[in-house]
């Protein structure tokens, strides 16, 4: 255990009582979450909407049908900057609403979801733009919200509008795909009500875990993007966006810290089940999620309902979710710790603890926790066995793909002594100019001039077969837009060619590929069909790898795409960005902040 990690640590416990020295609205702002005050979800839907009727997690495949109800929630999204202190150290944040986790989205499986969102982000203005992970955005990936690949940036003092179809179920996330601005604060939860395999009592909602930094995002990223500088650590570990810290770490007199800022609070009622929904929000870190002395089912991973198995420690990259029911096996009165670690193996974390407490009904809400730790093997940087995760709806993976495509990770310098990520020897750049989605709609598929965009025109072919190798000595959360894959294979060294139940095998949006070398590179190998005309980044979830070109784009059914209308939406961001930055010089520091060449002409 690192000094910091222990000093926090035996702070917290050498408290009398969890009663917070600072109000929730100073260290979160307008959030609610991580209080008892939070409210439980629905049992069933959105204000006891069934929008599903019949359809069910085994009777229904959610990538060919599910409900389209023709109604849905409409959110209003004000993006500015604020000051919070999450774990009682100000910090200046990047912030929905005033709110740090950002406001809950909650819809219904079939909804219609809204969100208008306005960029009033000042001292120093920046762009912005927002991705709805897990979202297949199939009829409309235009909102996708990847700056540079389907949409311009949201210049300052424009808003824009995101409106797409709840289409699949289960719980996910929300955040800017703009530069690492989600490591500031920019960050939400997002419940989409469906059918359920299992039966429980209470739904408590979104538990989200994510490292965090003291310093702010933008002087990270230039960390990152200098010559001969190490990668950053994380300073500390939340679970609904709440920790504590010991201020005596702090070094800097100009930084304001509150010992005992206040840690999350949970109910639970005895002999009930319990629904949380995990999600690791963070920028870096894999997570390790406990509860002392209690079991967990896993019933969902990412949007893909599994046949539920038993664990006593959930691993989480970037990205990632699962849904677990939780039996309260404690009495009335019984307290317990709750807690995620940023695995001490995997991880770069100077404090990779994070804790929050459980209360049952009766519990003095205001006790302190007494329980132990449960163990776990944190050896392996990467997810639970496939074998383990088999979904609820099979879904099988073809044994002849149309086409594969080999991907090498790899890290070195280039000749400025700047560290950067390469995919098959590319480093991603991206033209915020030029959103590649719009240049494909209009026939453009082929950048010689631009390899830095890392495009892979899969043309019409009807499946992928990606398989990535990992030579680089860290894991890497790999994210595909537009899809859930299926996940032939993962592993450490050569694949055999051998598919873990290849009838069913697992499905999801993000996966782990482990460490590796040249000699015994980690691998995963990942499948799909081409049912989604569009262009789909495929990335790795960690915010400074991604800074550093960690990224490729694929077009995928390019005769379809260029069938489809794009709102005139799009165009205005577009024009509204170019008369911003044609008077605004924005920095160009990183893969998503970059320009790779002075505009030459307008794409409408």
């Amino acid at each position: 255990m690192t000094s910091a990690a222990s000093a926090v640590l035996s702070g917290i416990l050498s408290l009398s009582s969890l009663v917070p020295s600072l109000p929730q609205t100073v260290t979160n702002g307008a959030s609610i979450l991580g209080t008892l005050s939070a409210p439980t979800l629905s049992l069933t839907g959105v204000n006891g909407i069934i929008s599903w009727g019949s359809d069910t997690v085994d009777n229904t495949n959610p990538y060919t049908g599910g409900p389209i109800s023709g109604r849905g929630p409409t959110y209003n999204f004000n993006i500015a900057r604020g000051t919070i202190a999450p774990d009682g150290v100000n910090k200046s944040a990047l912030l929905v609403n005033g709110a740090f986790p950002a406001p809950l989205i909650e819809a219904n499986w079939g909804d219609t979801i809204t969100v208008n969102v306005c960029n009033n982000i000042v001292g120093p203005e920046e762009g912005t733009a927002l991705h709805w992970h897990g979202i297949l955005q199939k009829q409309t990936p235009w909102f996708d919200g990847v700056p540079a690949v389907q949409q311009c940036p949201i210049a300052p003092g424009q808003c824009f509008t995101y409106s797409f179809l709840a289409d699949l179920y289960g719980t996910s996330w929300y955040h800017s795909h703009y530069s690492a601005q989600y490591a500031a604060g920019l960050v939400g939860p997002m419940v989409i009500h469906g059918p359920s395999q299992v039966q429980y009592d209470y739904d408590l909602g979104p538990v989200m875990l994510s490292d965090t930094y003291h310093t702010e995002y933008f002087k990270i990223v230039e960390q990152v993007m200098g010559p001969n500088q190490p990668p950053p650590f994380s300073d500390n570990n939340l679970i609904n966006g709440k920790m504590n810290y010991n201020c005596s770490l702090i070094t800097d007199p100009t930084v304001h810290c509150t010992p005992n800022a206040g840690l999350s609070k949970f109910k639970f009622h005895s002999g009930k089940k319990h629904r949380l929904r995990l999600i690791n929000s963070g920028a870096e870190g894999i997570q390790r999620f406990t509860i002392d002395g209690h079991n967990m089912t896993i019933i969902a991973n990412d949007f893909v309902p599994i046949q539920p198995y038993t664990t006593n420690v959930v691993t989480l990259g970037i990205g990632q979710r699962s849904d677990v029911i939780v039996e309260a096996v404690g009495t009335p009165t019984s307290t317990y710790w709750m807690r995620s670690d940023l695995s001490p193996n995997c991880d770069l974390a100077n404090q990779p603890h994070a804790l929050a407490a459980i209360y049952y009904e009766n519990a003095n809400t205001n006790a302190k926790p007494t329980t132990t730790a449960t163990p776990y093997d944190d050896s392996k940087c990467g997810n639970d066995d496939l074998s383990k995760t088999i979904p609820y709806f099979p879904f099988p993976a073809t044994s002849n793909p149309a086409t594969s495509q080999d991907i090498v990770i790899t890290g070195k310098q280039n000749g400025s002594e700047i560290f950067l990520f390469y995919m098959n020897g590319e480093s991603f750049r991206g033209n915020y100019d030029h959103p590649m989605l719009v240049l494909a709609n209009q026939g453009n598929v082929s950048y010689p001039y631009d390899p830095q965009w890392n495009a892979y025109n899969f043309g019409d072919n009807s499946s992928i077969r990606l398989i990535v190798k990992n030579e680089f000595p860290a894991s890497h959360p790999m994210h595909l837009h537009g899809h859930n894959f299926n996940v032939l294979a993962e592993g450490v060294g050569t694949w055999d060619g051998t598919i873990t139940h290849q009838q069913n095998t697992q499905r999801r949006d993000v996966q782990l590929v482990q460490p590796g070398s040249p000699t015994a590179p980690g691998y995963i190998v990942l499948q799909y069909f081409t049912d989604n005309p569009g262009v789909w980044p495929f990335h790795c979830h960690i915010a400074w790898h991604v800074s550093a070109g960690l990224y490729i784009n694929t077009i995928e059914q390019e005769t379809l795409l260029q069938k489809r209308v794009l709102p005139n939406s799009v165009k205005q961001t577009c024009v509204a960005w170019a008369n911003y930055t044609g008077h605004d010089v924005v920095d160009e520091i990183d893969s998503g902040l970059k320009r790779s060449k002075e505009r030459s002409v307008l794409l409408f």
